[in-house]
């Protein structure tokens, strides 16, 4: 308990003090609710409707680990009483905003909740990569691109962390879709995994310093992911040096021995697994020697340390007051900058004051905003304005945030307003000839279990067609947790993607509508044109058959995850990654570079020529121009480096970047280590993934990139 000692002092002393039986409690974690199914109640000192719960230890003043999902808000499991917190849009949308400050904020704002609410673990950091865009969680994660999602979950990390609690970073790894997730075997070579998933949990881990690393439910190459020796001790410990702990999803162990030499350091939320493989079993495995004590022993010290890096040992828990108010601003912000102005003919927005009648058509918008279901879902302080069960078959309620878009938009403009459900296309088409603008609110609705389709709910394509057609000034809304198909695009006058944008979503929509805030988000994800451009036109198991053990290949694409797809096949997306329009104008120049003791750094300059205020996201693409590194790399390009800058009009900034080393190598497997191969590239300057607007040549010696040292935090 003396702070003036480092966290791996105090950890050897503790260890020391422990006896078997002590250690072998810390390894071992419960669900922190009821499980009927296993005739199982909610331990004692958990709390209620909570994720998962470690039993602390009073002898030697060990806190307990009070775990709760997610990454979105303080979530609650399923049961009468959930806690009511605030809910940031999804994490996806965090990516859509190109802001790593913002995924900061959102993570310091939802980790203070978690703290408040008597949680010291907090089961986020979602960075699987959108390679499957019919994924059912992917408005969990980070997008398609490994440095863009680093940057934001590593962020969002830092941001709850700050709060002296542990985040988690999940789920490790290539658990890109929930079709027959617990028994599916991903298929992919070393070297085409460490340059796509594995890179981005590199460089978060690199970023952000998670206290737990959770495994995931999938296999990989034959082995599950949570006794998966690759995974666990060559890659994540021994070469990248990870010091804190990996926790188990819920249900995604499977043996004990196995598990604990591989590298799992804890199980985590029995009774989901089909046995307590790390209770009895391990202390038999223990004592017979199958496990060693000095394994025993790092398990329970990984724990340990990161309880101390991280403060839970100094600042324990106490209640507190939440500051609700403040905490809606920085949802309703979050939700603005990642809004994303995919069209806007004729410059339909923002809404003029001129008009007089706006209709507003499904998905709710009279009562609220939608959000992503399963373990993350959040029931947010402002209420639930409506809740529908057994929808799809995916895990829990679908939930309406009391948000309402409509409500907002009613309160900042003169027009009258009004509301149909979509329901019936004739009568709703009635009501549109007699608009001056219709909005149509359409969503896709996805949630952990089950994947989507990439099409929107029920008949809501017909809809727009229909609307559409007797009113040119007809607008949509996207809520949907990915890419859509947008059969109807070509007949509307505007489009914006508001993803699910959390508990402050209806007022963000209708700032951002009539033009109180400028739209800034730019897609973390390639928007395809039709299945078939996908690797995988039809989903590997879907529709799902239970415990089937499928196989999914991802040697299909390798490390050519989104963007880099669609350049290497050429093919034509609906919106590329990057994409985003303004209702400003932004002028890019003077694009320079420049290396220095072999690191490469980019300088250009951003200018706003329009007459609004507002951000710009600058993207930086390298592409190798000849040498090794033209055939070697996945794809003719990669995303290098981003910068979102805030401009009032006529106002200009410099930008200088410091382009991360690993995006410009390739990974030997041979070798273990990165290189970036000699030769000449090309820098552009670009305003999305298919769009430069300046280039510059540079040339790259070869060089191996050290491997980083185990970090001391």
């Amino acid at each position: 308990m003396n702070p003036a000692l480092d966290a791996d002092a105090r950890t050897r002393v503790l260890l020391e003090a422990m006896t078997r039986d002590e250690k072998l409690a810390l390894v071992f974690g419960y669900y922190s609710s009821d499980a009927p199914w296993k005739n199982f109640k909610r331990p004692a000192g958990g709390l209620e409707q909570s994720a998962g719960y470690v039993g602390g230890n009073s002898r030697l003043g060990i806190p307990a680990l009070m775990e709760t999902d997610a990454g979105t808000g303080v979530a609650s499991q399923s049961g009468a009483n959930p806690r009511l917190r605030t809910a940031l849009p999804s994490n996806l949308a965090a990516a859509a905003s190109w802001d790593p400050e913002v995924a900061y904020a959102g993570g310091r704002m939802i980790g203070n909740e978690a703290r408040l609410s008597g949680f010291n673990v907090q089961l986020a950091g979602g960075i699987n990569l959108l390679r499957e865009p019919r994924n059912g969680r992917n408005f969990e994660y980070g997008g398609e691109d490994p440095l863009l999602a680093a940057n934001i979950v590593a962020a969002q990390i830092r941001g709850i962390q700050s709060n002296h609690i542990i985040s988690t970073i999940k789920h490790y790894a290539l658990n890109d879709q929930e079709t027959n997730r617990t028994t599916a075997n991903v298929s992919i070579d070393g070297r085409s995994a460490r340059m796509s998933d594995l890179l981005a949990f590199e460089l978060a881990i690199g970023k952000s310093s998670p206290g737990a690393v959770m495994c995931a439910y999938n296999r990989v190459n034959g082995v599950y992911s949570c006794e998966n020796e690759w995974l666990l001790n060559e890659v994540l410990k021994s070469d990248w040096g990870y010091r804190g702990f990996v926790m188990s999803d819920w249900g995604a162990v499977h043996s004990t021995i196995p598990a604990a030499n591989a590298g799992l350091d804890q199980e985590s939320g029995y009774p989901f697994d089909a046995s307590p493989y790390f209770a009895d079993a391990l202390q038999e495995a223990v004592e017979d020697g199958y496990v060693t004590p000095a394994r025993l022993d790092d398990m329970t010290a990984r724990i340990l340390r990161s309880m101390f890096v991280n403060g839970l040992f100094d600042e324990p828990l106490k209640a507190g007051d939440i500051d609700f108010p403040a905490h809606a601003e920085v949802s309703r912000a979050a939700a603005e900058g990642a809004m994303v102005l995919l069209e806007n003919d004729h410059h339909l927005l923002p809404l003029a004051a001129s008009v007089r009648s706006i209709l507003i058509v499904g998905s709710h918008a009279d009562e609220g905003v939608l959000s992503g279901g399963g373990s993350s879902q959040v029931y947010s302080v402002g209420g639930v304005a409506l809740l529908e069960r057994s929808v799809k078959g995916g895990l829990g309620p679908r939930i309406y945030f009391r948000s309402s878009p409509m409500q907002a938009l009613a309160a900042r403009t003169r027009a009258r307003v009004t509301y149909d459900p979509g329901t019936d296309i004739k009568l709703a088409a009635k009501l549109a000839r007699h608009s001056d603008v219709v909005i149509v609110f359409a969503h896709e609705w996805c949630t952990e279990g089950v994947d989507c389709t990439m099409r929107l709910d029920e008949e809501q394509d017909a809809l727009i067609a229909a609307l559409a057609r007797v009113n040119s000034r007809t607008m949509v809304v996207l809520e949907t947790g990915g890419p859509v198909l947008m059969p109807w695009v070509d007949k509307v006058a505007a489009v914006l993607e508001a993803w699910y944008p959390g508990s402050s979503g209806g007022d963000a929509i209708a700032r951002v509508l009539t033009g109180e805030v400028n739209p800034s988000g730019r897609l973390p994800v390639t928007f395809p044109r039709s299945l078939e451009q996908l690797p995988r036109p039809h989903l590997d198991g879907f529709p799902e058959q239970r415990n089937a053990r499928i196989a999914v290949d991802y040697n299909i694409e390798g490390a050519a995850v989104g963007y880099k797809w669609f350049d290497r096949r050429r093919l034509e997306p609906l919106y590329p990654f990057g994409h985003g329009l303004s209702y400003s104008r932004f002028e890019l120049s003077g694009l320079g570079t420049d290396i220095g003791d072999k690191q490469l750094s980019v300088r250009f300059a951003v200018k706003n020529t329009g007459d609004r205020a507002g951000a710009y996201v600058a993207q930086v693409y390298v592409s190798p121009t000849g040498g090794p590194a033209a055939t070697s790399w996945e794809a003719p390009k990669r995303l290098c480096g981003f910068q979102k800058v805030s401009l009032k009009p006529g106002e200009s900034t410099d930008v200088s970047l410091a382009i991360e080393p690993r995006v410009l190598a390739v990974y030997d497997d041979a070798g273990k280590s990165w290189v970036i191969e000699d030769g000449d590239y090309d820098v552009s300057l670009s305003t999305d993934a298919r769009h430069a607007v300046a280039h510059a040549k540079v040339h790259i010696p070869r060089q191996i990139i050290p491997r980083p040292a185990a970090r001391a935090e």
